[in-house]
């Protein structure tokens, strides 16, 4: 009988914090979601910032990236005449 009062005791202790404990969850939840949303706003406009960045490209850039591919063209190419010296294919 003991054994069952204490059982049903702790059952409702339990269930009673269980349901004080959805308060703070779904409190927890909105503020949450309040402060993802108002987040979600400013890394929206810097992930557009960003995207604009990545499509579009500088003058400085253009001409970097240019110079990169020359200098690699160039080496290939000296590449190449090395193998031509030592009688290989390119």
């Amino acid at each position: 009988m003991i054994k069952t009062i204490r059982t049903g005791t702790t059952l409702v202790a339990v269930l009673s914090a269980s349901l004080m404990l959805q308060g703070c969850v779904v409190g927890a939840v909105v503020g949450t979601a309040g402060a993802v949303v108002g987040g979600a706003a400013q890394v929206t406009g810097a992930v557009v910032g960003a995207g604009f960045d990545a499509v579009t490209t500088s003058d400085e850039e253009t001409r970097a990236r240019r110079e990169r591919e020359q200098r690699a063209h160039e080496r290939e190419q000296r590449r190449c005449e090395q193998r031509q010296r030592q009688g290989r294919n390119c």
